[in-house]
């Protein structure tokens, strides 16, 4: 594995904190994109934080970013490594100030998640995960501030830090249910008892965390949205497979649209 310096990625995040909550505590405006997806000044400052920082110290590791799209497939499909980074996941939850928005910033080698952090600005709280390290979580991220990797671990909780209940936890889209996932959540409710929670990322973080037992997702999303949530339930010890053959979810296809997946702790 590349050596990338988990102290840096959050650094990196909290930079792309900063200019998203400077946008986020004023009036501004929402475009939308080609694709019908909204896009703010938080998306596009936060890309550029995270493209300068990213930049500046791993140079040699190409980038893939939802907002610096369009690198063709022929260019990138030789990749063995990159970055994979969404500046803002959960753009609508963000505008209906809710607080249930993202950083998210995942390391793929070979295809698949090795490294992945998560930061939630309006909670200041930082979620990551590696291969062969495990996963972790940091409150008040911002105000902790870390010397290095060794100290990052230190201060951080380890995941998954709940113990199982009888109570089965699903976490869903709040803007996205589809049927399948009601029909799904349905079915389990003949044997359990169910509580449904929503978030953006923070569905991955719920998993890893051991506060959701479940995340079906059975309507589109991006690889850009997925990534960093997976290496960290993965570091956690949970899974995050493909919904039609069950196999592990992996990256950086000619297609960037994500198929349906079931992740589970």
């Amino acid at each position: 594995m590349i050596n990338v310096s988990l102290k840096t990625l959050l650094d990196i995040s909290l930079e792309a904190g900063r200019e998203i909550l400077n946008v986020y505590e004023r009036d501004y405006f929402v475009e939308t994109k080609g694709d019908g997806s909204p896009l703010t000044a938080a998306d596009q400052r936060s890309h550029q934080a995270i493209i300068a920082g990213l930049q500046n110290v791993y140079g040699e590791i190409p980038i893939l970013s939802e907002e610096g799209r369009k690198i063709p497939y022929a260019k990138r499909k030789d990749w063995s490594v990159f970055f994979l980074v969404d500046p803002l996941d959960g753009t609508k939850e963000f505008i209906k100030k809710n607080g249930e928005f993202t950083v998210n910033i995942a390391l793929i080698e070979g295809g698949y998640p090795v490294m992945g952090v998560i930061y939630v600005p309006v909670l200041d709280t930082f979620y990551f995960g590696k291969t062969d390290l495990g996963a972790f979580k940091l409150e008040g991220a911002s105000r902790m501030n870390p010397a290095d990797d060794k100290a990052l671990i230190e201060q951080s909780m380890q995941l998954p830090s709940t113990a199982p209940s009888d109570i089965v936890k699903v976490i869903a889209s709040r803007s996205h249910m589809s049927e399948e996932t009601e029909a799904f959540i349905e079915e389990l409710r003949n044997d359990h008892t169910v509580n449904v929670l929503a978030g953006s990322s923070l569905k991955f973080c719920l998993v890893a965390e051991g506060k959701a037992d479940y995340y079906p997702r059975y309507a589109p999303t991006m690889e850009w949205d997925t990534a960093a949530g997976q290496a960290i339930v993965e570091a956690a010890g949970g899974t995050m497979s493909r919904y039609e053959d069950n196999e592990r979810f992996y990256y950086n296809r000619e297609n960037l649209k994500n198929g349906w997946f079931f992740v589970k702790r």
